[in-house]
């Protein structure tokens, strides 16, 4: 018989399962929360490290793509003067604590703006080499260490010079709450940069032991560091233990620079930079010590598989295999003993077959019933009897998936969550802010440039040029006075033909469409009201709001209009009423909302800070149910509805191979056993599988043959005697 069919491997397998499901639900159900600090909580510090790197890359980033775009765009243009170069730059970006301009080939220092550059580290001999113009990080006399970018600038007929700036390892808009620490560290483990609160008692220690570990981490694999299949930041992140300091433990995060895309470099990810974070937590104890609960749950789940278990052997393996017994005794010729027929369904249905065709082999015609024997039985079939089965088993499984240790609207958030939801929200907002103020920016440097004697061609070089260094935009055009579209690149603006150029750095047009249309405008100084204008991509804004742990994010407008999102919305939407309450708090809000058994933790930040985005009134806004935070109460929901689901799968695979493999054949079978009762000898009758239903069928086959013998020999011995009587 085949290993995997029959009556007896399904059986022998749901009782394995059974008994190993009872010793998980054992160990997980009655596992004592003792954490002193939520999984949750250790997680979201991770998430905060993961925001300071997603924002220090990204100000580190749009700083060396600024300075290297803006000397291409100079030396499109007319030789100037260093100290021109220099106040244009400084007027359009106020970034970089200090900016100098130097000739390459004599060294000479030909202008300067704020702090003193550290131009000793530059070695212009080598910077004609692949990797000569790259940033690089500089340690000063006084223990600070400046990010150094360089870009050159080169005009036919004059020596070439060097745009040099450098910048702090800050953390911009990053809202660190209370309490916290934010540092950034490089491959050594040392400490470059610090903010945020260091004064307690071995707060700065901790902060340096915390930087040890994170450079070994950083250095792993970003892939392999992370479990097959997660998701989430792209380079090394997680969270780390520190020490308990009277009621607190110091709990941090790290997580290494990386592109916003898996397999890209940038050039602030090359600069084996990892940002360590910290924060004093209070210790709770739990509450959900429940051993008792899981041992309950095991001991009912082995009472209810043993009982369906029995039930299986009593009720269906045995009367089977009594049958496979019996049909085979009737092919060996044994027919002296009657066959033991099942007390119901199908397998005594088979049984009274066989019984009658007992009778048939021994002489008996077609439809003698013995009188002492009893006909066709009635009662549960083997379709009922796993019905039966599964009852039990959901039984168990159906309470702990939909009944049992379910959180309540009384579960405890912890109060750190719902800081840190309301502090990275801040900090979120600030990006986007920040990111729309650096696209005006770059706008505003397109227009510095543009004169009243530049060409329209000329004029579209530098916009094809400006749109492939950003993609932030998906079309730059130039307008004139009378809104006349003097040059353009990318997608067909939404600019109405005749509109003069908007007084508004920032608009949000499209209502009523499936997107809406952000549009910054910066008026060209020297061209008669004329005016570069860039069209934001959407995905673009969607792009920055997507944050592992924050749940959904929207980003509305004054009057409540959801403008983007990161994950599916419509244009121009109402912000949800149950969220509205939040738009009416003029400062940075966190809470937690309790609906019901539905709790969220929300928070809100208003766009703060200067640039010309403030002029939009945006606010950032998320909402994250807390049933999605490692909670102690719902890790042990999620872990008694899995206890729940396996029982529930168990029971499906086990019951339903079953029926595949055994009630379904086993009703044909009885069918044809009775057909071929009634005397049915042409039906040729084979198995289809090798298992116990299939040898009851070989042996039926063999019944049949050795009965068509007979009626042969009969019929022979009928003709015989009416020939040699025709013959007389």
């Amino acid at each position: 018989m085949s290993l995997m069919g029959g009556i007896r491997p399904p059986i022998a397998v749901l009782s394995t399962l059974l008994l190993s499901l009872a010793g998980i639900t054992a160990l997980a159900l009655g596992k004592p929360e003792n954490a002193l600090v939520p999984e949750a909580v250790r997680k979201s510090q991770q998430y905060v490290a993961e925001d300071g790197a997603i924002a220090l890359r990204a100000s580190l980033d749009e700083s060396i793509t600024d300075l290297t775009r803006t000397a291409a765009l100079f030396n499109q243009g007319r030789p100037a003067p260093a100290d021109d170069v220099l106040d244009k730059v400084g007027d359009v970006y106020q970034k970089w604590r200090g900016t100098a301009v130097m000739e390459i080939a004599s060294g000479k220092l030909l202008g300067a703006r704020g702090e003193n550059v550290p131009l000793t580290a530059i070695d212009r001999s080598r910077l004609a080499d692949e990797g000569g113009l790259a940033p690089r990080m500089v340690r000063l006399e006084n223990g600070q260490t400046r990010l150094v970018t360089l870009a050159l600038l080169s005009w036919e007929g004059r020596p070439q010079q060097l745009l040099i700036a450098s910048s702090s390892l800050n953390f911009p808009g990053v809202n660190l709450g209370e309490g916290r620490a934010i540092g950034v560290v490089d491959t050594e483990g040392r400490v470059l940069s610090s903010h945020g609160a260091l004064g307690g008692k071995g707060a700065k220690e901790q902060l340096r032991t915390f930087a040890g570990i994170a450079a070994k981490k950083g250095k792993q694999n970003a892939i392999s560091a992370k479990p097959p299949g997660a998701g989430g930041y792209t380079g090394v992140s997680g969270h780390l233990a520190g020490d308990t300091v009277g009621d607190k433990q110091t709990i941090g995060g790290y997580a290494t620079l990386a592109a916003g895309d898996p397999g890209e470099a940038t050039p602030a990810g090359t600069l084996g930079l990892t940002v360590v974070t910290q924060v004093g937590v209070v210790e709770h104890a739990s509450r959900l010590a429940r051993p008792a609960f899981g041992l309950i749950a095991a001991g009912a789940l082995l009472v209810i598989g043993a009982i369906t278990v029995m039930l299986l052997l009593s009720t269906v393996q045995r009367p089977l295999i009594r049958l496979f017994l019996e049909s085979r005794r009737l092919t060996r010729g044994d027919l002296a003993r009657p066959v033991t027929v099942p007390k119901s369904g199908e397998a005594a249905r088979i049984g009274a077959a066989l019984e009658r065709l007992r009778g048939q082999l021994r002489g008996a015609p077609v439809g003698t019933q013995d009188p002492q024997r009893p006909g066709r039985r009635r009662g549960l079939g083997t379709r009922a009897l796993l019905a039966v089965c599964a009852l039990l088993l959901l039984g168990w499984a159906v309470p702990l998936m939909l009944l049992l240790n379910r959180a309540d609207d009384d579960v405890r958030v912890p109060t750190q969550t719902v800081h840190d939801q309301k502090a990275r929200t801040a900090t979120l907002s600030d990006r986007v802010r920040r990111a729309l103020n650096e696209g005006h920016a770059d706008l505003s440097a397109v227009a510095s440039l543009i004169g009243d004697h530049t060409s329209s061609q000329d004029m579209k070089t530098v916009l094809d040029r400006t749109l492939k260094d950003h993609q932030r935009y998906e079309s730059v055009y130039v307008l004139g006075a009378d809104g006349t579209i003097l040059a353009r690149a990318g997608r067909t603006p939404h600019h109405a033909a005749g509109d003069a150029p908007s007084k508004n750095a920032f608009e949000v047009s499209g209502h009523g469409g499936k997107k809406p249309v952000v549009t910054a405008t910066v008026a060209a100084p020297g061209r008669q009201v004329a005016a570069v204008v860039g069209e934001f991509r959407i995905g673009f804004v969607n792009g920055l709001l997507g944050r592992q742990g924050l749940g959904e994010v929207r980003v509305v407008d004054a009057e409540g209009r959801v403008i983007g999102g990161d994950s599916g919305y419509r244009a121009f939407q109402k912000l949800p009423s149950s969220l509205q309450p939040l738009l009416d708090k003029k400062a940075d809000h966190g809470e937690v909302r309790r609906d019901g058994g539905n709790v969220r933790v929300v928070a809100a930040a208003p766009f703060s800070g200067g640039g010309a985005a403030g002029s939009l009134q945006w606010t950032v806004v998320s909402s994250q149910p807390a049933a999605w935070l490692a909670i102690p109460e719902y890790s042990l929901q999620n872990r008694t509805v899995l206890a729940g689901l396996l029982g529930l799968t168990a029971a499906a695979a086990c019951l339903g191979w079953l029926h595949i493999v055994v009630a379904r054949p086993l009703r044909e079978l009885a069918d044809q056993a009775e057909k071929l009762a009634d005397g049915d000898r042409k039906t040729v009758l084979y198995p289809r599988h090798h298992d116990e239903v299939g040898a009851v069928v070989r042996s039926l086959e063999l019944i049949r043959q050795r009965l068509q013998d007979q009626q042969r020999q009969r019929d022979g011995a009928t003709r015989t005697p009416a020939a040699a009587g025709r013959n007389q």
